[in-house]
Formats: C-alpha cells, structure tokens, sequence
C-alpha cells in the first residue's frame, strides 16, 4: 500500500512537471516597459480638470457613483471624449450588453487614433477570439495577467500551476487621457450597471480628477510591466475574427435590451451636463498593492491589508464597514474584538446567506460571528431584495435597489472614507491584488454612517446573542413590528449541513 501511495506521488509529481514543460509561460525577460502618456494641456478632458483643480491644487476632486447607470454613463462617455489614451484594469469583463458596447466603444476610440491598453485577469475573461480581434488592432493591446497556458478548458491550468494561477488581480480602474480615473468595486457586466430586469449588485465607484489621477496611472503602469502580466498574441493563438465581434457588437447595440439602457443613461448624462453632480475636493490617497503579490513575492509592507490595517486601527470612536464578502480570519476577528472591546463602535455589513453568491464563504464568516458579537461588533446581514423601494430612505451611498452586496468601503470616524476592490477576506488580504482610494469627507463618511443609522433597520438582519447565549436573527419591519428568527434566515436543513461541512473544511485561506 505505501509503495503504490509512493508512485502514485511519483507519478503525480513527473505528470505536474512535464504539464509544466508543455504548457510553459513565455518569456516576457526582453519585454521594453511602457508609461502612461502625460496629460496634454491641450486636449478636452485634460484642460477641463486643470479649470477646475486650479481654484483646488494639490486636491483630488471626488464625485461617488452610487447608480449602476451612472456607473456606465461615465465610462461610455469618457472613452467617447477620449483624445489621447484609455488605460482599464479589471478582474471580470462580461460578453454581455455592457461588455459589448463598452469594448466597442474602446474599439471606435482607437480607430480614431486613441491608445488603447487593456489589462484583464484571465479568470474574468471568456472571449479569446474577440480579444484577439481587438489586441490585432491598431492602437489596441491587450495583456492578461496571470493566464492559464491552457485555453481549453482553461481551469486546467490549476491542475499543474495552482500557486500562481490562485493569485488573481482583483483591481478596476479606469483612467481617461491622464486626467480622469474611475475605481471602485465594479466589474464590467450587466449585473454591475442595472442593465435589464435581472437581479443585480448593490456597489460603489468614484470617479476623480487632480492628484490622484496621475498616482492611478502609475499603479496601472506597475502591473502593465510586472512580471505576471502577458499580451494577449503571447497566450491566444490566432488574430480571432474581427468581423464576428463588430457584428456581435452592431446587433447587441440596436438590441431592445441596449434601446432601454440608453434611455436609462440618457438620464445620468443630462444630470451630470446640468451640472447637478459636482465634485468634492479634498485630500484622496491611493492604496493598492505590490503587483508582486501576483507571484507570492510582495514584502509584508507592500501589501495592502498592511497599510489598511494601519489606518483601521487608529479609528478613535466609530468604524462604519462594507463588505460583500467577510471572513475575518483569525487574525483579523481578533483585531475589530480588540477595537470593541476599547468601547469603539465597529459596525459591519455583509450579505445574508440567501443573500450571497458565493455559499462557501458566507461559511468562512459564520464561523466567527458569534465571537464577534461577544466582543461587541454589531453584525447587519444584507436580506434578498433588500434594496427595493420602500418609500423611506434608499441605502445610499449604496443605491436604492438591488439583489445582492458587492461594494466594498468603509467609514472611520466620520471623517475618512475607503472606496475600492478590497474585501475583508482571506483572499483579498494575501492571495488577490487589490486598490482604492482613502478619501477625507466628512460628508461620504456621514452617508456611511446614516445608511447604518437609519435604511439597515429595515434591510438587514440582525444577528444578535439572548441573555442565554443563543443567536437569533431580529428583521424589522417599517409597520413597527419585529420578527426574531431562532434559525438563519434562507437556510434550509441542506444549506445548514452545507454551511456546517463547509466551516470544518481548511480551506479559508482561499476564501
């Protein structure tokens, strides 16, 4: 028996080694950097944001895009105003309504002479032919960060290259001719940006102008020429088939579904033509992780969950915190007890079980729930639907509606406030590549707070411990009345002995 276990490992071993040889990375070692092109002056957006940032220097200018429209609108009309140069970094870009139209719209950008960079994680992407088709492009190149060598099927890729491929680049940015940046939590993908009648996320973006524009293009920059990075004509075979995506694009954009949407975006242009939206100028710091991280080879100091535990822990009264997915971690759970326990008010919003779309890590946040609630965190679950309108307050600076969380920012004290991709878990902490921005406003931070205060009562459950120590679910209603759930809401007998299986696994690192 041991020596059939020791070939097996043999055997296993040479197999890994030999997948290793086959399906080897390319070499990149003679690969010349690139930088971002400088503002010019001259040019529309450029000279718009200098108009403003000249009664504001050394400040960033801030507006928040709570709506999913908004959210699109903004990036639909920066690549359309674009001059000199598009630089995005996402984790997730759909082959959807949104996807299409925005990549054609990028398209149409270089084609009138704008350069166009695009830096996706393989993970989120399933559409080689149409990125070969754009990376061929005049002023288009397309790179990957840590792709699998495999295409077909692409998981396999983790058979023989787990370590490298289970660091992903969780990042979105979004940078326009150098003088307009937009970050936040979302995707590119219809369920990010409202479009159509489907089920979608509550999340939150910035889009900024001033200092902290040229500090993005430079983290851009740093991934664009890291070491996990790939063009596209390195890792897909073949130049795809252009003609197959421009008529894609065409029928998607005279689609019902597109004719809705733009009625929608119509709505968010007029109010950002009008004037009705106006930025806040204030101090904005950019946070973001060493792209070395993509290897297992970022210094601890380097890494952002370094640098936001710094700023989390010196939170004075109130820490106000939103997070789509939320497994503290041993580590982690001892850090907000400590700061509740110092009589500090550390309040957290995560998604309810029926709420989530990934069951496996609402397990990771269950199994420190009850010790958190000890130590004096007070936990609010997200319900199912629970933005609808209700004729109260919406959940800003979340939105009015929407299905499930996925923002994730954080107030400190009323007076910072923390927008961008960093999840409060295992994974965004040491595995995936994270950004954002750390933003001084009162008036933002108090958003966070009042959303806490007031609209959660209603569209949250509270965990909460009896004088007897068992846990119970409180969901209010707006007629007055209170129900308390003796078990988990949206859990059935299944997903309580998934949930059960799920905790004991030793797997939450990956979470």
């Amino acid at each position: 028996m041991i020596k059939i276990v020791v070939y097996l490992i043999i055997a296993v071993t040479i197999a890994i080694i030999a997948a290793r040889v086959i399906f080897r990375l390319p070499d990149i070692s003679q690969r010349s950097p690139q930088a971002a092109l400088p503002a010019d002056p001259a040019a529309l957006l450029p000279a718009r944001a200098a108009e403003q940032m000249a009664a504001h220097p050394g400040l960033s200018g801030v507006v928040p895009l709570v709506s999913g429209h908004d959210a699109f609108a903004s990036r639909l009309a920066l690549a359309r105003m674009a001059e000199r140069s598009i630089d995005a970094q996402y984790y997730i870009w759909h082959n959807d309504t949104s996807g299409q139209i925005l990549l054609k719209t990028l398209y149409d950008a270089a084609q009138r002479g704008v350069r166009v960079r695009l830096l996706l994680d393989d993970n989120g992407v399933a559409m080689d032919e149409t990125l070969a088709a754009l990376n061929a492009q005049k002023n288009v190149e397309i790179r990957l960060f840590n792709p699998s060598t495999v295409r077909t099927p692409k998981l396999a890729g983790y058979a023989f290259d787990f370590m490298r491929m289970n660091r992903r680049m969780h990042n979105k940015s979004y940078i326009v001719d150098g003088a307009v940046a937009i970050i936040g939590g979302r995707n590119i993908g219809d369920e990010y940006f409202q479009v159509g009648d489907e089920n979608y996320f509550l999340d939150l973006d910035v889009l900024s102008v001033g200092s902290v524009v040229a500090e993005t293009a430079d983290v851009f920059d740093r991934y664009w020429n890291s070491a996990s990075v790939f063009g596209v004509e390195q890792i897909i075979r073949g130049q795809g088939n252009l003609s197959a995506f421009l008529t894609q694009a065409a029928a998607t954009e005279t689609s019902e579904r597109a004719r809705k949407l733009a009625v929608q975006l119509e709505t968010s242009a007029v109010r950002f033509r009008d004037g009705a939206v106006q930025p806040e100028f204030t101090q904005v710091e950019l946070v973001a992780d060493d792209p070395a991280k993509g290897l297992g080879k970022a210094s601890r100091d380097r890494l952002m969950v370094t640098q936001l535990g710094k700023i989390i822990g010196g939170v004075s009264r109130q820490l106000d915190l939103v997070s789509a997915y939320f497994v503290p971690g041993r580590e982690g759970a001892t850090f907000f007890e400590s700061l509740a326990k110092q009589g500090k008010s550390i309040r957290v919003l995560t998604n309810a079980m029926n709420t989530t779309d990934v069951l496996v890590v609402h397990a990771g946040y269950a199994k420190y729930r009850r010790e958190l609630l000890q130590a004096g965190v007070e936990l609010f679950e997200l319900k199912l639907r629970a933005g609808q309108p209700t004729g109260r307050k919406e959940l800003k600076p979340l939105g009015l509606s929407g299905a499930a969380l996925h923002a994730k920012t954080f107030a400190i004290d009323d007076k910072r406030v923390f927008i961008g991709s960093f999840n409060f878990d295992p994974r965004s902490a040491h595995l995936n590549c994270e950004m954002g921005f750390l933003i001084d406003s009162p008036s933002l931070a108090a958003d966070t707070r009042q959303l806490f205060d007031g609209p959660l009562e209603y569209a949250a459950y509270r965990p909460v411990l009896t004088p007897e120590g068992k846990m119970v679910w409180k969901e209010a209603f707006e007629d007055g009345h209170t129900e308390v759930h003796q078990q988990e809401p949206g859990a059935g007998w299944v997903k309580r002995i998934v949930l059960t299986v799920a905790g004991w696994l030793p797997i939450e690192w990956m979470l």
